[in-house]
């Protein structure tokens, strides 16, 4: 099994650039066709949140549009800059949606189960996993306490060392870390927001942030690091199941030099 992953997208309306200089909708096409482009295709693209800029209708039409040319399907979840009412409108085909509350699911199709979890404090840049967000998750995992398990959330809940950006991860992360020590069948847990790839050793297993296909947040672990972005080469994370773990990449997005063999036509390592 082979999973995608795009997270902060950030899509403005089209014509119109995020910070005045970013074109996220450019960015995002990009980013589908290179996904359609892979061999093997992935199974499943999950969307990790902040789809969008302002969280407005038009921009959630633009990002369905772009999303819709996946030849895969697709799971989404909030991030701290979408609106889930609006999201719900524009994503109403997708039957794994909850009407109302916390926009959190379980997903059961594949032979890694996985868990959508909505960290969104409306109105806040920062996430949390309050204690009825954390009931619900222990009765998934409860239920199934010997499938293979992924989590994917859009706030990390685990310090980067980007010191802006840990303001505003997932609060509660203790009481979470304590619940995923108690269910090993959790291979890895997958997160956005930081628009860089993260990686970390996280209460018995994996934590990651995969990065964003548009900008990404400037890598300064200095604790007064300004709160900036650049455009680096751009990436999705892909995570391959090979039986007992979820092994993590990341895929390039572009066009780079190669690719060239190591070996001659007579098998032997080209001097």
């Amino acid at each position: 099994m082979l999973i995608a992953q795009i997270t902060d997208t950030h899509i403005k309306a089209p014509g119109k650039l995020s910070y005045r200089k970013v074109d996220t909708c450019l960015y995002l096409e990009q980013c589908v066709a290179h996904i359609n482009a892979l061999m093997p295709q992935p199974d499943v693209v999950l969307v990790t949140g902040d789809i969008t800029d302002f969280g407005r209708p038009d921009e959630y039409r633009q990002a369905g549009l772009l999303l819709n040319q996946l030849t895969m399907p697709y799971l989404v979840i909030p991030g701290n800059h979408d609106k889930p009412d609006v999201m719900r409108l524009e994503f109403s085909d997708h039957s794994y949606l909850p009407r109302e509350g916390f926009v959190q699911y379980v997903i059961e199709d594949f032979p890694v189960r996985m868990i959508g979890l909505d960290t969104q404090v409306i109105g806040k840049p920062y996430g949390l996993m309050c204690q009825q967000r954390l009931g619900w998750l222990e009765q998934q995992l409860l239920a199934q306490p010997d499938r293979p398990t992924l989590l994917f959330m859009h706030h990390p809940p685990f310090k980067t060392g980007i010191e802006h950006m840990d303001k505003m991860n997932c609060r509660n992360g203790k009481a979470m870390g304590e619940l995923v020590e108690n269910h090993q069948q959790i291979k890895y847990i997958l997160c956005g927001h930081v628009h860089r790839p993260v990686e970390v050793a996280w209460h018995g297993t994996i934590a990651a942030i995969g990065p964003s296909p548009s900008h990404s947040v400037l890598l300064d672990l200095n604790q007064a690091g300004p709160s900036s972005f650049r455009l680096e080469p751009r990436a999705i994370k892909l995570l391959y199941w090979n039986g007992s773990n979820l092994v993590g990449h990341l895929s390039f997005i572009g066009e780079y030099d190669g690719p060239y063999p190591f070996y001659d036509a007579d098998g032997n390592l080209i001097e």
